[in-house]
């Protein structure tokens, strides 16, 4: 079920895109909760902790890529909302780093997701994240707070110092919760894909289990949405994790994709769940 993927070459398009952030520190109360050794945390008054995957050979991150292939047919797609920090100005004129007919596609097909966002979509959208937040056919995760790469060589994307990487993810978070996001989950989706046992051993201490895929959607900047429905539909089995964005300035083809995806995937008797239960499905084990 794990996965060691340093870089997926098909997310580069995105990447490159993206590239311009920053990161800065953030409370200690907005870290989510520390990693535990198996299996979801106990129910707590305000929300059940999601399951997370123990901690690597050295206490390092743990990755996770797609779940169990032999519990039945499971998928969930997941949705990258990327933003970052020099695009206020692109989005002030017009541009729409947000896709609402994507949500309401999902929201009418009744297909629960889950939302890696950056802290400077959250930022910029407070009232759609706070939506996605409460509405419990979704779940938010940390994407970063403005998309900078967790190692070099990220496909174009500035990058975070080994010492501030922490400061960035907790400050995603504090975004996220700033935004009325209550329960952001421990789940980090590194930008671009790319990470490094440095990137590991850095967030370790932040209790995170880091979610990449098994399935690249292969929306970002695509303009044939039947290209990008083959592609979503030859590489889905049992378990996985496919990648999407949330994004129509960047991804404009997306809703197009799910429409067609999700009946298509439901015929062949797939149901669609959230990273969360594949995680929940794993044991906690690696």
């Amino acid at each position: 079920m794990i996965a060691p993927v340093r870089r997926v070459a098909a997310l580069c398009a995105l990447g490159a895109a993206l590239a311009a952030c920053g990161t800065a520190g953030a409370p200690a109360a907005d870290r989510p909760a520390p990693a535990r050794a198996s299996g979801p945390a106990p129910a707590t008054p305000s929300a059940a902790r999601p399951p997370v995957l123990a901690p690597g050979p050295g206490g390092l991150t743990p990755v996770f890529a797609h779940g169990p292939r032999t519990l039945g047919r499971t998928v969930a797609l997941t949705f990258d909302a990327d933003m970052t920090a020099d695009q206020g100005p692109r989005a002030a004129s017009g541009e729409h780093f947000d896709n609402p007919g994507l949500i309401g596609a999902l929201r009418a097909l009744e297909v629960p997701a889950t939302v890696f966002m950056t802290g400077r979509w959250a930022d910029q959208y407070p009232d759609q994240a706070r939506s996605l937040g409460h509405d419990p056919q979704f779940e938010i995760a940390n994407h970063s707070y403005s998309h900078y790469a967790f190692t070099a060589d990220c496909y174009g994307l500035p990058t975070v110092s080994g010492d501030r990487m922490r400061a960035d993810v907790e400050r995603a978070y504090t975004s996220l919760r700033n935004a009325g996001v209550p329960h952001p989950l421990p789940y980090f989706r590194f930008p671009g894909g790319c990470y490094d046992d440095e990137a590991l051993r850095a967030l370790s201490a932040s209790g995170v289990t880091a979610v990449q895929w098994d399935v690249v959607g292969g929306d970002a900047f695509a303009t044939d949405a039947d290209a990008v429905v083959w592609q979503v539909l030859d590489g889905v089995r049992p378990g996985s994790v496919v990648v999407l964005h949330c994004t129509r300035s960047a991804a404009p083809t997306t809703e197009r994709v799910v429409r067609a995806v999700v009946p298509e995937l439901r015929g062949r008797g797939y149901r669609f769940v959230k990273v969360s239960e594949l995680i929940g499905e794993s044991g906690g084990h690696r």
